[in-house]
């Protein structure tokens, strides 16, 4: 048995002390070493979002296709003339959505389903890779993931709610309010955000309880609530604090890849057309890649976390 693997099993069993972040600093130090981990990842992430990416584009090009937008004046759309601008997108709005809607209809629950089945099969064969002892629950991983992306499409259609509410109440009267409306757009906006971050941890943290213990559906949401057998509310802080070192990198992240996408930008006479494009095309997917390893480091911290704050109830292999 390496050294490597001793340290871990001494973490797992509470024999060193863990911290929120320093310990997540030795999950991405471990993850490093573990290739296989992304390449998993990476494998059922982009099996299914490259397909969907392309089936976005053939629909949305039908559909610019067949819709004559040039009615609208939208060739003359400008940011000087806000008013004028803001007609012409009115416009254009109302003659794409009806086509929009149709093709919304049976594509979201078609993508949501692809997602739920391709996420829940995905993660248990990640955490697998990580540790062969964990359990094997697809149906429950895949109903849980289902799930979350029910919560989350919630949350959207609220936030429309939201908005909508916000310009009928400014913007619907004779003398419209737009500095109101934008006020309460940008308030009701980080509410909604701020509510998505509270309520998120629940639907994501119960597919991996269910992976480390087994046990039904409604069992893994009650303990991720903190109210079942498994309470969490020993490892909260140290979740919270991943949580917003995560939120960190991938700000970090983003800005990242806008300095790079922006790099060009001094040889524009020598790198554009489809260079400039290729350029921004490997960006881009450096960027997700490296997300995506985020991703599996907070996966892996969660487990690692878990099992040092419950060490008799598993151990790795």
């Amino acid at each position: 048995m390496t050294a490597e693997v001793e340290i871990e099993r001494g973490r797992l069993d509470g024999q060193v002390p863990v911290r929120g972040t320093q310990s997540f600093l030795q999950t991405l130090g471990y993850c490093w070493r573990r290739p296989s981990l992304l390449g998993l990842e990476l494998l059922w992430r982009w099996s299914l979002g490259i397909p969907a990416l392309a089936l976005f584009y053939w629909e949305i090009t039908r559909i610019l296709a067949s819709t004559p937008l040039e009615r609208t004046g939208i060739q003359h759309f400008s940011l000087l003339d806000t008013v004028g601008s803001a007609q012409i997108l009115s416009a254009a709005v109302d003659m794409l959505w009806p086509p929009v809607r149709a093709v919304a209809l049976w594509l979201l629950p078609l993508l949501a389903i692809a997602w739920s089945v391709a996420s829940g099969i995905g993660r248990i064969a990640v955490l697998r890779r990580y540790d062969a002892t964990l359990h094997r629950e697809p149906f429950r991983m895949v109903g849980l993931q289902l799930l979350r992306i029910a919560m989350l499409g919630g949350s959207f259609g609220l936030w429309f709610l939201c908005l909508h509410w916000a310009a009928w109440s400014s913007l619907s009267g004779p003398a419209p309010n737009l500095v109101g409306y934008f006020i309460k757009a940008i308030f009701l906006s980080f509410a909604m955000f701020c509510f998505w971050a509270a309520v998120s941890w629940v639907f994501s943290i119960a597919p991996l309880l269910v992976a480390l213990r087994g046990g039904g559906m409604a069992a893994a949401i009650k303990d991720s609530l903190g109210f079942g057998r498994g309470s969490l509310r020993g490892l909260r802080p140290k979740l919270v604090e991943i949580n917003l070192v995560m939120g960190i990198v991938k700000a970090a992240l983003i800005v990242l890849a806008m300095v790079f996408c922006a790099t060009p930008m001094p040889f524009k006479e020598e790198i554009n057309g489809n260079a400039l494009y290729g350029w921004w095309a490997f960006v881009t997917v450096m960027y997700f890649a490296a997300s995506d390893f985020f991703q599996v480091a907070r996966v892996i911290g969660f487990v690692q976390l878990w099992r040092a704050a419950n060490p008799g109830q598993s151990a790795i292999a």
